[in-house]
């Protein structure tokens, strides 16, 4: 059986068995109604008819899934025709490039120019395969001025198109990538694959063994618009299958030891002849990982970035300074010349040295003497310095619009020390997951403290507002508490998957899918089926065949309203448009609220016939339309697969009260981005360097006292 099967019976059986429970809970009730002597739709008659119908939307939801998969295992899938493969190459190049151009200019990798880094093919032999199988003659990459135009074309040579770009902390190596990623974008003919950047701590290949799995999922996840039913069927496996997707997988060294060559081993595994790829990675994690694999990456060219000299970086600098620059400058720049400044010398000959020095000096315009000074020091303090003082500078220098949103500058005011604070805390986060210490998501906040308070006063408020109503509208106090009780229990039970769960996207395009909107009605008439069935069953203990078939109809009518709205229509809207664009932590944020919003809007309307329903059954009407729209806002929130944004809404406030985030988490996350203190990659937040993040929890952890350290693991409990 596969994975997707047994997470299909799964599916089945928790929804079957969930009907028969509200099945049984609703034999209860009416037996209790009729020992009592009340007349129909009294009393806990309401809370019979109710689960009633819950029971057939459930136990038919069951039988159209069961029905569903039974139709689609009989035969494979039509396969994309080679206009598909061409549209969705198109769609995919676009969306990287938007993607990665934004990135480029948040990092300002261009401006004024690119860094003036060199890359040469390593010295170290154990680390690359036999020259003449990676390249005909001379293996490419010679250094010194090697432009990224150059890199590529070097790249192109290769015979398999396979490169592993090494390198120390804040050496440019995703600088690179990133660069690679958009020059063969600009110069990609029509037959060659895409270019898509990935975390290589997104890989878990325990759960996708072959990188062409994980790639797939990854594409699916992170443009949505691949998925889109004009395209053909699941074009993301399609474009992977054929070899249409070159993946570039950033930060191997990010990987715990152990996990390193189990995923070399992976991707080495998942080779053809033709499969190209570019890793980036430390350089001693990679010979580490290498040596304990026993085999090196076939037919891979191993790069590794040669130092910039003093003179080059200090030409670098002068060109960032503005025309008249702080005095202390050409003091600065005439000791880097000379090598008066081996501490500077040393931070600048990196990536990194250089832009913190153009971030924490340059961009403020703020006095530079301290460089003199700690130059002739320690390195090592020198980029301590530029750590602390990145977060004060960067938000410095980028301070709030006044009008319209711009690209680069923060939305809100937030102090240096609520995003040092707030940064820390999630940089602690981050590094204590020891499977992907990168990848900062927002549904993953819903992690970061344990649910089960939140579920418990969620399913005690809801319960009591619930009991209260329909105890105050039927002046049963049975009613109320039996209802009540009812949905506090199923809100505890529910929402726990809420946590874990990923976000969701609304599509309502009709062209195209008219034949599953015609199956939504279809298995509407199902369930519709399946609820006159209960209905009777319920209603057999009335001894009269009228009164019988009325429930029975009230019952089917509700219940295949109910499954047609809430259930169906929420899985048919559940797919992306074309149009869509490269999924951004943002846009899945309103993208699940706007889903949430839809769910709310549908659970209203099958309330709302509930209560008509229930007006022409002889209830009380303020009973039949205050109950009906109740539990038709409860059932519409209670259903459906992405709640992302609904555990967040409950798990930030938590965490705000503890200040840990504020309570506009999703704005400071953007903020963070705008100021150029993360990245983004698809729906996934960063830290734009893995040293600043291990910079903040390091930093944090010395700070912390011995009572704050014993106090903090508990307060997540």
């Amino acid at each position: 059986m596969t994975a997707r099967a047994g997470r299909m019976n799964r599916k089945v059986a928790m929804s079957v068995a969930l009907g028969i429970l509200l099945l049984a809970l609703s034999a209860g009730f009416t037996l209790v109604t009729r020992q009592g002597g009340l007349g129909p739709w009294e009393s806990t008659d309401i809370a019979a008819a109710v689960t009633a119908v819950a029971s057939a939307v459930a136990l038919g939801n069951g039988l159209v899934q069961f029905l569903s998969w039974w139709r689609k295992r009989g035969g494979p899938a039509p396969a994309p025709t080679s206009a598909d493969i061409g549209t969705a190459k198109d769609i995919l190049a676009g969306l990287v490039n938007q993607q990665w151009r934004d990135e480029t200019a948040l990092r300002s990798l261009g401006d004024p120019a690119p860094m003036p880094l060199a890359w040469r093919s390593t010295a170290r032999r154990e680390l690359a395969d036999h020259p003449e199988i990676i390249a005909k003659g001379t293996v490419a990459f010679p250094g010194s001025d090697v432009h990224i135009a150059d890199m590529v074309r070097n790249f192109r040579a290769l015979r398999c198109r396979r490169l592993v770009i090494l390198g120390g902390p804040g050496t440019g190596k995703t600088t690179l990538a990133v660069q690679l990623v958009l020059e063969l974008l600009r110069t990609r003919s029509p037959e060659e694959p895409v270019p898509v950047l990935l975390s290589a701590a997104r890989w878990d290949d325990r759960v996708h063994p072959r990188l062409q799995d994980w790639l797939a999922e990854s594409l699916a996840l992170d443009y949505p618009a691949l998925r889109a039913e004009g395209l053909g069927p699941d074009i993301p496996h399609a474009l992977v299958a054929r070899g249409e997707v070159l993946p570039v997988i950033d930060g191997l060294d990010e990987l715990p030891q152990h996990a390193r060559a189990d995923m070399l081993a992976a991707l080495i595994r998942s080779m053809s002849q033709t499969d190209q790829f570019v890793l980036t990675c430390r350089t001693e994690q990679f010979a580490e990982s290498i040596e304990e694999l026993g085999d090196v990456l076939t037919a891979a060219a191993v790069i590794e970035p040669q130092p910039m000299a003093a003179a080059e970086a200090g030409d670098y600098l002068r060109a960032c300074l503005p025309p008249v620059p702080h005095p202390a400058w050409p003091r600065i720049l005439e000791a880097l010349h000379a090598g008066a400044a081996p501490a500077l010398a040393e931070v600048v000959s990196t990536s990194l040295g250089l832009w913190l020095v153009r971030a924490t000096y340059i961009a403020p315009r703020v006095d530079p003497t301290p460089l003199l000074e700690l130059g002739r020091g320690s390195a090592a303090e020198l980029h301590d310095h530029l750590c602390n003082r990145l977060i004060p500078a960067m938000v410095s220098a980028h301070p709030p619009a006044d009008g319209p949103a711009q690209p680069f500058r923060p939305q809100h005011a937030w102090t240096a020390e609520q995003v040092d604070k707030w940064l820390t805390y999630l940089s602690r986060q981050l590094m204590a997951r020891e499977e992907d210490p990168r990848d900062m998501a927002w549904w993953h906040l819903a992690r970061y403290t344990p649910s089960r308070t939140v579920r418990l006063w969620a399913g005690v408020g809801i319960g009591v507002v619930v009991g209260l109503v329909f105890g105050l509208l039927t002046k049963q106090a049975l009613a109320g508490l039996c209802i009540g009780l009812l949905s506090a229990l199923i809100v505890v039970i529910l929402i726990g998957s809420w946590f874990t769960e990923s976000p969701g996207h609304a599509n309502f395009e009709v062209r195209g899918r008219l034949s599953q909107l015609l199956g939504v009605l279809r298995d509407g008439l199902i369930v519709g089926a399946v609820g006159a069935l209960v209905g009777w069953l319920m209603a057999s203990p009335l001894g009269g065949t009228r009164a019988g078939l009325e429930t029975a109809r009230n019952i089917g009518l509700l219940a295949g309203i109910a499954f047609i709205v809430v259930l169906s229509l929420i899985r048919w809207v559940e797919h992306p448009a074309t149009t869509a664009t490269a999924r951004s932590p943002r846009s899945t944020w309103r993208a699940d609220r706007n889903l949430t919003i839809i769910r709310i809007v549908s659970g209203l309307v099958v309330g709302f016939m509930g209560g008509l329903i229930g007006r022409e059954a002889k209830l009380d009407q303020s009973v039949a339309i205050v109950g009906g729209l109740l539990l038709g806002l409860l059932f519409g929130l209670m259903l459906g697969s992405h709640h992302a944004w609904l555990a967040y809404k409950l798990t930030v406030p938590r965490l705000a009260t503890r200040g840990m985030l504020p309570l506009r988490a999703m704005d400071f996350l953007d903020d963070a981005h705008r100021l150029g203190l993360l990245r983004a990659e698809g729906p996934y937040y960063q830290f734009r360097h893995i040293e600043l993040q291990q910079h903040l929890a390091r930093e944090r952890e010395r700070e912390a006292t011995p009572k704050e350290k014993l106090r903090e693991p508990s307060e997540l409990s």
